[in-house]
């Protein structure tokens, strides 16, 4: 945020350092609203000093006349979703009550959304729902005004969905089901949030989207948690899933158009003790650029992959955690040598984007269609190169390492910590070592790191206090480096966009010897630092030396070097 709100509490004497140190560690996503709930501060005592600190006037709802006209034009969303309450018009502005004067993003949103200037005023949160519920009501009208109607029209399915006549699939299809969807759906898309999380806890329906590889929690109003078995259903029809199965995990594929967009989004449902559980993967195919050249590498590992990629035959392997951007080098490797001189097969589970020019098999491990059986059959189908999605067992390793013997070049991903650990694992699976230390030619380990807002990021130098020991401080010389702050354009967040962060073990000699004699990943780790490959926290140093993103950011992805 451009200010942190904790730090002007403290400033101003409200609360102490300890109580500061507590409320960021607690459960709430708000500072502030943590030290509410400890009992740290009076609510309004709070929102007088913030109010103040930003030169806006503090209000008290209870003594405030409110013009209904004011509602008129108003996006609900924003009332229930940001808790803003428009109070008046002044002149050619709308007052607008907010309980939080730090974040300008929601006004912003207001000021487009209704065509005139917003004049803030803060007030307290609960004065605020009160003013929700005395002028809009409770119940499904409530639920209903949440979502415009539009979006119905700005969210199109593209496969025809299928209903049993079951009353709780009569109710996934009211109007008010629907809209509510179809608003979570695009709101997620609008973020730019890779994953939608919806669970069922407790005290009712919890939505969070991850933009950026971090959660954030969705606003609702309370009055959604009764339609909460209506939203899992609905969305389990849109899927084509069965409705009525809720012990067992269900997977499923929704295909959307959103303003003209085609998004996919893969769905995986799972029963949980308050109810069902169910997380979405939104892949929007006109966001993805895969260029290999934009994906962040420095010029030279980008230049060596470059090189190795064009080999004759031979294993690549591409490592890293769940998210961490493997497919998308995949794809833009894929794409940079593509031509039609080379066949290229891929096997996937799932495809995620389909590419022109290319044969992609979608894996059905139920019908025995598995990673192995279609690299068996995919060999006979004379490729040049081919793309296995993952591997997983030793019958796919064998397979890939036959592949890549009989004069292919063979690319896939595996889940391990660093590019070392390729080697040990394949191992570990009980593949022979003199076949691993025969056939892999590379492995490319990887992360995704945060980019610093441009509008915002905030220079500042360095001190011992701020920067671990191992921070290149010979490469930074008299040069600032930036650090988040937040502001309008980043949603008070500090960072827009991701890049990726790489570490490149090209197989020499020596490596292939201690892959041979089945040495620790450790080992291998250190001939290959030796041999001049940059591990993944040299990678990001590089990248906070350049202004692109912060040290607290580097902390989050990486570990320490044990070198």
């Amino acid at each position: 945020m451009i200010m942190h709100a904790g730090e002007i509490l403290k400033r101003r004497g409200l609360i102490s350092e300890e109580q500061l140190a507590q409320s960021r560690s607690s459960d709430s996503n708000s500072v502030v609203q943590a030290a509410i709930t400890l009992g740290y501060v009076a609510e309004s005592d709070a929102l007088k000093a913030l109010a103040e600190e930003v030169g806006l006037d503090y209000v008290d709802l209870r003594e405030t006349e409110i013009d209904p006209a004011a509602l008129e034009g108003f996006p609900q969303k924003l009332i229930y979703r940001q808790s803003l309450f428009p109070l008046r018009f002044e002149h050619d502005s709308i007052v607008v009550a907010t309980s939080d004067p730090l974040d300008l993003y929601p006004l912003d949103e207001a000021s487009a959304a209704t065509g005139k200037n917003i004049i803030p005023v803060v007030a307290e949160r609960d004065e605020i729902a009160r003013l929700m519920n005395r002028n809009l009501g409770v119940g499904s009208e409530t639920v209903e005004g949440l979502m415009a109607a539009k979006s119905e029209e700005e969210v199109e399915l593209l496969e025809g969905i299928e209903t049993d006549g079951s009353e709780l699939s009569e109710m996934a299809q009211e109007a008010s089901v629907v809209r509510l969807v179809n608003e979570i759906l695009l709101e997620a898309i609008q973020t730019r949030a890779s994953d939608i999380h919806i669970e069922t806890q407790s005290n009712g329906l919890s939505i969070r989207y991850r933009i950026d590889g971090i959660l954030h929690l969705q606003p609702t109003p309370p009055e959604i948690n009764r339609f909460q078995a209506a939203i899992i259903s609905r969305l389990k029809i849109m899927a084509r899933l069965n409705i009525a199965e809720k012990r067992l995990p269900q997977d499923g594929r929704i295909k959307l158009r959103v303003h003209g967009r085609e998004v996919d989004i893969r769905l995986s449902v799972i029963p949980m003790i308050h109810g069902e559980g169910m997380v979405m993967r939104v892949l929007d195919k006109s966001s993805m650029v895969f260029d290999l050249g934009q994906l962040g590498m420095n010029s030279q590992i980008y230049n060596t992959f470059s090189e190795i990629i064009k080999y004759p035959h031979g294993i690549v392997l591409v490592t890293g955690p769940t998210g961490s951007g493997k497919t998308t080098t995949l794809y833009s490797s894929l794409l940079q040598i593509k031509s039609p001189k080379t066949k290229i097969i891929t096997t996937e589970d799932p495809v995620e984007y389909q590419l022109d020019g290319i044969n992609q098999i979608q894996v059905h491990s139920k019908i025995g269609l598995t990673f192995a059986a279609s690299l068996r059959s995919i060999l006979r189908h004379d490729p040049d190169i081919v793309l296995v999605g993952e591997i997983r067992d030793l019958e796919t390793a064998e397979n890939a390492i036959q592949a890549s013997l009989t004069g292919h070049l063979v690319f896939s991903t595996l889940h391990t910590n660093d590019a070392a650990g390729a080697f040990t694992r394949m191992s570990d699976m009980g593949v022979e070592p003199f076949l691993v230390a025969g056939t892999v030619e590379a492995v490319l380990a990887q992360r995704l790191l945060r980019r610093l807002c441009p509008n915002c990021k905030e220079a500042f130098t360095p001190t011992n206090q701020d920067a671990p020991k191992d921070f290149p401080w010979d490469k930074l010389g008299d040069q600032p480096i930036y650090r988040s702050v937040g502001c309008r354009e980043c949603r008070n967040v500090g960072y827009t966009g991701r890049m990726g962060i790489y570490e490149l073990l090209v197989a020499n000699d020596e490596i292939r010897q201690l892959a041979l004699e089945r040495k620790s990943s450790w080992e291998i780790r250190k001939e290959a630092v030796k041999a001049g490959m940059r591990t993944l926290r040299m990678d990001a140093w590089d990248k906070v030396v350049t202004g692109d993103t912060s040290v607290d950011e580097v902390l989050r992805v990486t570990k320490g070097e044990g070198l």
